[in-house]
């Protein structure tokens, strides 16, 4: 099992900044993958940026330039830099883990609120 809890939404106005966190435990060694998905309303859960164990990151077009995923390994924390917001960025956000061993099990956070204002 691995456990993940995110930090860092909130409200922002455009052009702001946010950076979201999410803290990983448990079984972290078998993870393969992490990254963001954000969900708005009325919309289907989409990709925002994901980074690979190895450090390969992988961009929504949306959010090319403007986010950064990281992770610190001695921390087991992945992170979502986020800059020049819009209010099209508002959306829950979600954490995400792969595990891949003998099948693909992914884990989720409870999701983080940001809220972009125009």
């Amino acid at each position: 099992q691995v456990q993940l809890v995110e930090s860092g939404g909130g409200l922002v106005q455009a052009g702001g900044s946010l950076r979201l966190s999410c803290a990983a435990s448990g079984r972290i060694f078998s993870i393969n993958a992490m990254g963001w998905y954000r969900q708005a309303p009325g919309k289907q859960r989409e990709l925002v940026a994901a980074i690979t164990s190895g450090g390969s990151t992988n961009y929504a077009d949306s959010v090319k330039g403007r986010f950064t995923i990281s992770r610190d390994n001695a921390k087991n924390t992945v992170y979502l830099q986020m800059n020049s917001l819009k209010p099209e960025d508002t959306a829950v956000y979600y954490c995400n883990a792969v595990v891949a061993v003998v099948a693909i099990i992914n884990y989720w956070g409870q999701g983080t609120q940001v809220t972009v204002s125009s």
